[in-house]
């Protein structure tokens, strides 16, 4: 006996990209959603860190509203915008590798990235904003460290203000 014909399910048939898609299987289609922008473990260490300093900060946050780019930690009062940056993803020096699969798209994608980055470093910096930029594989102890003397080296004075005697 014949099975009748029927539309194939989804693990037997072959499978093709949606239109546009980047994808160059349905594997690495899902390994690539499931890839997070924010909230990686580094910038939890980091921010762990930074908070465990009494630092606040705002987390995935625009440093300026009309500029279309977050940050990973905001300290606006000292105009301070830190980015932890993916090996990968921002082309690092000592990690990046090309890919193997699809290398044209994605190399360019790394590409546009670390341009995107050089931009909004310069438009920060025009404005008055310090940028501090991490790799992910760099010791949150040291992260956190350079965060909090950064912070503090361009708090508002504190002028008129009586010195606080606990130090």
């Amino acid at each position: 006996m014949t099975a009748p014909d029927s539309e194939p399910d989804e693990t037997t048939a072959a499978w093709t990209p949606p239109e546009g898609s980047w994808a160059s299987s349905a594997a690495r289609r899902r390994n690539m959603q499931a890839i997070r922008s924010r909230d990686t473990t580094p910038e939890r260490l980091i921010r762990r860190l930074v908070h465990a300093q009494g630092l606040r900060y705002r987390v995935a946050a625009r440093p300026l509203s009309d500029l279309r780019r977050t940050a990973d930690m905001v300290f606006r009062p000292s105009k301070v915008a830190v980015f932890i940056d993916g090996c990968y993803w921002h082309g690092c020096p000592q990690h990046y590798v090309p890919p193997k699969t699809n290398s044209g798209y994605w190399s360019d994608k790394v590409a546009r990235n670390m341009a995107r980055d050089r931009d909004t470093d310069e438009r920060l910096r025009a404005a008055g904003w310090l940028v501090i930029r991490f790799w992910e594989h760099e010791p949150a102890v040291d992260c956190s460290a350079a965060i909090c003397q950064a912070v503090a080296a361009r708090r508002p004075s504190a002028a008129g203000k009586p010195a606080d005697p606990a130090g």
